[in-house]
């Protein structure tokens, strides 16, 4: 009981598919000339090498306006630190910002010379940050 079907249908094909079969092989207009000539310019091994090189410009160029955007400088080294200071620490500052803060003796140090070793400062600096 199957249907009868005409001579242009074919068993398991579709729409789509009689036509893709149905691709000429000349081109009709100059319109399609240009675009077969632009694509197959497109495929051409010489190309990529010169759309890749004019992406990794524009990379290069984005990410030079991003940072002079951020304020960064366009020099890669690493900023100087300070000259550090030789502070002498009190003992009882260093155990009090151990014992109110949790800090470790190494930590607590660091920050009371940060301070030149006012213990009210670098208790204030520790809570602000």
């Amino acid at each position: 009981m199957s249907q009868y079907q005409t001579k242009a249908v074919h068993e398991g094909a579709t729409t789509g598919d009689l036509q893709d079969d149905e691709v000429p092989a000349t081109a009709k207009s100059a319109e399609d000339r240009k675009a077969a000539s632009a694509l197959a310019s497109l495929d051409a091994a010489g190309n990529e090498e010169t759309i890749t090189s004019n992406k990794a410009q524009v990379d290069r160029e984005a990410v030079n306006k991003a940072m002079e955007s951020l304020g960064g400088s366009k020099s890669t080294s690493a900023p100087k630190a300070a000259p550090s200071k030789n502070i002498r620490v009190d003992d009882a500052d260093v155990a009090m910002l151990v014992d109110q803060l949790e800090l470790p003796k190494v930590k607590a140090t660091e920050l009371l010379r940060a301070h030149d070793g006012d213990a009210t400062k670098a208790m204030r600096a520790w809570i602000k940050a």
